[in-house]
């Protein structure tokens, strides 16, 4: 019978000997593939936008108002909830890697459904179904990714991720650009099909080439396995010392406490529940899918009505979104995770601010070339955004859980971002329809209290290795005090059975 989780022996290679030095060239790699799920997830945030707007496709599928619209792509983002929602099972019983291949399983499967669609109810249906699979993926690969990154290179890893996030927008914009332009109504299809291939990819890759997370080994009491990963990885040094944090970090979690979805909203991890869940929450709800889903729309109420003009400017969102998502990867370490945050904020505000100017101004000045300059607003915007909260939101909320908490947090922070994704995509439609530029007035205003929750609520997290968390937010004296252990209370160092760990 096939376990579903991997159960062989991972073991150094037949022969080697000697110190092994770090291989940032095996993390990166690692990174890199694994990163194909955050490919398939950038894909189809881009793919739908240019597809719902061609009338060729509004002909077939005959949506009855922009409601329906707005339901076809919107619905795909539940999917996405219920799919982030299962890591917290799916990443702690079999593995982060083999959580992935089930996704991609999955994905396979709405992806065949949608492209096949001639109805709304057939894609929205297969639409759900890769939902769930994109979702998986979405926390799957930055939960494994933080995993297998030195601390001071963690930034820099999910901001690899985040690279190939945006260049499968890039790859879905511009396919979609291209074969726009085929007489066949079921042009469409086309772009929707071919995900197929990077999916079937990562799904025998992950269940095949992917090592387990060193972390999820040691919860699986597989020590062994546990040390060669992370020599692998790290070398031979840095494994011992990280083994030795991790091991005591786990043995310690098991003392005091079981992890269990209740346990996420009751003190001492309510405070991470819900600063992971704000985080992400605030993420989408500052409006980046309003734009992504809906950029040719937000360019004809500028005054662009020409759709191949406003399909060609949609191309360039996602060729800003590529550039600038190598920005992280350079220089995202070296400032704190909120001083990124806030200046990304302040950028998105003002972008946001332009873009409900210059609608303001298409709409008593039709065919002003004026108008033109929309353009550089939503490109402003995913200027700010990708050397910020791309990458931002996704390291902090994947670091700042215990190990113990962490499939389980992860899940819950990326269901919030589906929540609110699905909130703006199905919304923004109506809102758009019925107040005009006044939607980007209310993407301006919740910047700004995304701003105040990031000052003030907010810890840095920067160069922390990922066992030192529990102390960080105080969850492992407060858990050491309810099991009955001995806390130093003026240093917070917490005496286990003779080993004192700093709290």
């Amino acid at each position: 019978m096939v376990s579903m989780k991997q159960t062989e022996p991972i073991r150094r290679v037949a022969g080697e000997t000697g110190r092994r030095p770090a291989n940032l060239r095996y993390v990166y790699l690692l990174t890199a593939f694994v990163s194909i799920g955050a490919l398939l997830f950038g894909y189809d945030q881009g793919v739908m936008g240019v597809i719902v707007a061609d009338a060729r496709w509004i002909s077939l599928m005959r949506p009855a108002n922009s409601w329906v619209t707005g339901a076809v792509v919107s619905l795909y983002d539940i999917g996405c909830l219920v799919g982030a929602m299962s890591i917290g099972f799916l990443a702690d019983h079999y593995g982060r890697e083999r959580t992935l291949s089930i996704a991609c399983v999955v994905f396979v499967v709405g992806a065949v459904l949608q492209s096949a669609s001639y109805n709304i109810t057939a894609i929205t249906i297969g639409r759900i179904i890769l939902g769930y699979g994109v979702g998986t993926c979405a926390g799957g690969v930055p939960l494994y990714v933080s995993e297998i990154a030195p601390a001071k290179m963690r930034g820099r890893i999910i901001g690899i991720e985040q690279m190939i996030l945006c260049f499968g927008e890039l790859v879905a914009f511009w396919l979609n650009y291209g074969f726009n332009f085929l007489e066949t109504p079921d042009w469409w299809r086309i772009p929707l099909a071919i995900q197929v291939v990077p999916a079937i990819v990562l799904a025998v890759g992950c269940w095949f080439w992917v090592p387990p997370s060193p972390r999820w080994l040691v919860q699986q009491d597989r020590h062994q396995c546990a040390r060669e990963v992370l020599a692998r990885l790290h070398g031979d040094e840095a494994a011992d010392r990280q083994m030795a944090e991790i091991a005591e970090e786990v043995a310690f979690e098991r003392a005091v406490a079981t992890a269990t979805w209740g346990d996420m909203f009751k003190t001492p991890v309510l405070r991470v529940t819900l600063l992971a869940m704000g985080v992400q929450f605030f993420q989408q709800i500052t409006g980046t899918n309003s734009i992504l889903y809906y950029t040719p729309s937000l360019f004809e109420r500028g005054g662009i009505t020409d759709p191949k003009t406003a399909n060609l400017a949609t191309g360039g969102v996602g060729i800003v979104l590529f550039v600038f998502a190598w920005v992280p990867i350079f220089v995202f370490d070296r400032l704190g995770r909120k001083t990124w945050l806030q200046i990304g904020l302040v950028g998105m505000c003002c972008a946001m601010i332009g873009i409900t100017v210059l609608q303001w101004h298409a709409e008593g000045h039709p065919g002003d070339n004026g108008n033109y300059a929309i353009v550089a607003f939503p490109y402003l915007f995913y200027v700010f955004f990708n050397i910020s909260w791309g990458v931002g939101s996704w390291t902090y909320a994947t670091e700042i859980f215990p190990v113990m908490y962490r499939a389980k947090g992860n899940a819950l922070s990326t269901a919030s971002l589906w929540l609110s994704c699905y909130v703006v995509a199905q919304a923004s439609p109506p809102i758009a329809s019925a107040i005009g530029w006044g939607l980007y007035i209310i993407y301006s205003c919740i910047c700004v209290v995304a701003f105040i929750f990031v000052r003030y609520a907010m810890v840095e997290t920067r160069g922390k290795t990922l066992e030192e968390m529990s102390a960080l937010f105080g969850i492992e004296s407060t858990l050491a005090r309810r099991s009955g252990m001995e806390v130093d209370g003026k240093h917070g160092v917490v005496h286990v059975d003779g080993i004192v760990r700093d709290g």
